[in-house]
């Protein structure tokens, strides 16, 4: 939009500086070829009335004085052709076309006194002439050959001026769009950006106020419109995590008033049913536990974003760290769980030293619930942990060899709530790639889910690569 705006104002400068310029230098031709053409309309008549004396008592040695002074002065040839004879100076001769079509005009008592406009490129002289004799004869005509290299030469010393001029004008011209399109644009593009932050993570910091008056009250209106927004959200979220946490509390007492009415239980079938209500208080735990960290996922996610809105320089807040052992630690807690699974788990040997900005803590939850997911529903299946580097990103991959998910599966599977229908039966809540994906989001990274060669799943924790200074920080060593 910037430059589409800019680019509209650089034509209209330009086309300004253009037509300016355009009417002064014409104006500078036309004033010039005016100053020669009085000047030599002078001379030129002064010629014809010396002219005229001669013819009249015969004598044309002082008009030709007269004709070799002034073209010995101004290095212009004359001619004037008279009934007994012709004369010229200046090494004109009455034989060259525009000489002689002026003498044939002159003879006609017609007068050309006139001068083309001068032009700064272009060469040669011309000719200006005008008949002499009385009201009822004309007894000849001057034809003066007009030198204009002189003027050509002050005309492009003018175009010279003025084309600096112009220049200067128009880089002038050119910086003040640039200004006045910064100044107009800058609240707009604030506000496309707060308004992308606010769709995507419900809260965006105050805009700052400037630009013309009607943008300063946009500003302020769409701040104090974010911040409403902003405050709901977060009373809903904040709402649903209390509620979260609140019921953990009767839960946990209901399940002891179970526990404690089994032992006074006496049949089979009390004990099946009693065994049911454990089982579901046991997946409502379950759903309150994942509530909460989706709940602190999403405020992560959001604090962050309003920090790199308020000050985009302000990346990251967590140290650069070695993926690898935080990701070795979590595939050696995950054993346990796969070999009652019978799913083998293969951690790739650690690739050359990378670095990545994220919360080791928040990795370890990311990596420790995807290898989880892997155990969880690709039982039998050989799951691969690794770390890669690749085009400037650091990959941790968990990917498996099981049943996988189909396409249309691939792109439900990070909402909230979602479990594929073959998994129906598999304990869970759906709400394990939600959880990574906004961790993930969070410090700087997401997650990419797609199908495994030649079949199952491969999930991809994505983060820009950080600068290696030789050793890592906050990951440990690797072992």
């Amino acid at each position: 939009m910037r430059l589409r705006v800019l680019g509209v104002l650089s034509v209209l400068c330009l086309a300004v500086v253009f037509l300016v310029s355009g009417t002064i230098l014409s104006s500078a031709a036309r004033e010039l070829t005016q100053e020669v053409q009085i000047n030599r309309a002078a001379s030129l008549n002064r010629l014809a009335q010396v002219a005229f004396d001669a013819a009249g008592d015969g004598d044309t040695a002082r008009l030709q004085r007269e004709m070799n002074t002034y073209s010995a002065l101004y290095a212009e040839g004359i001619v004037v052709r008279m009934q007994q004879e012709t004369l010229s100076s200046g090494g004109l001769s009455a034989d060259r076309p525009d000489v002689r079509d002026a003498l044939s005009l002159a003879r006609l008592n017609v007068n050309g006194t006139s001068l083309a406009p001068l032009e700064p490129l272009g060469s040669g002289s011309d000719v200006m002439f005008r008949s002499f004799g009385s009201a009822n004869q004309v007894l000849g005509g001057v034809v003066l050959d007009v030198n204009l290299d002189a003027a050509r030469a002050k005309l492009q010393q003018r175009w010279l001026v003025v084309a600096a001029a112009a220049v200067a004008l128009a880089a002038v011209l050119l910086l003040a769009a640039a200004r006045v399109t910064g100044w107009v644009l800058r609240p707009v593009l604030r506000l496309n950006s707060a308004v992308t932050e606010l769709g995507r993570t419900g809260r965006a910091g105050r805009l700052p106020e400037d630009g013309p008056p009607e943008l300063r009250e946009l500003s302020r209106s769409f701040s104090a419109m974010a911040r409403t927004v902003s405050d709901s959200i977060e009373s809903q979220r904040q709402l649903i995590a209390d509620t979260s946490h609140q019921l953990r509390n009767p839960i946990g007492a209901l399940r002891l008033r179970l526990d404690i009415l089994q032992l006074e239980l006496k049949t089979e079938r009390e004990h099946d049913a009693a065994a049911s209500v454990v089982a579901e208080l046991e997946r409502v735990e379950e759903i309150l536990d994942d509530v909460l960290k989706l709940a602190a996922a999403e405020h992560r996610v959001s604090e962050d974003a309003v920090r790199a809105f308020n000050s985009p320089d302000a990346r990251p807040v967590a140290g650069p760290i070695d993926p690898y052992p935080v990701l070795q630690g979590e595939v050696e807690r995950a054993a346990p769980a796969a070999e009652r699974s019978g799913v083998r788990l293969v951690l790739a040997p650690p690739p050359r030293p990378v670095l990545v900005a994220c919360e080791p803590a928040e990795l370890a939850q990311m990596a420790g619930e995807l290898l989880g997911n892997a155990v969880k529903y690709a039982p039998g299946a050989t799951v691969t942990a690794a770390v890669r580097q690749e085009q400037g990103l650091v990959t941790v991959e968990i990917s498996d060899d099981g049943p996988g998910l189909s396409a249309a599966e691939l792109a439900q599977a990070p909402g909230r709530f979602w479990r594929a229908p073959k998994h129906a039966a598999v304990r869970g809540t759906g709400l394990g790639m939600t959880i990574v994906g906004e961790l993930a989001a969070a410090n700087g990274g997401r997650l990419v889910l797609d199908t495994a060669s030649p079949h199952g799943l491969r999930a991809r924790l994505q983060f820009p690569a950080q600068p290696v200074d030789g050793s890592a920080h906050g990951g440990g060593t690797r072992a």
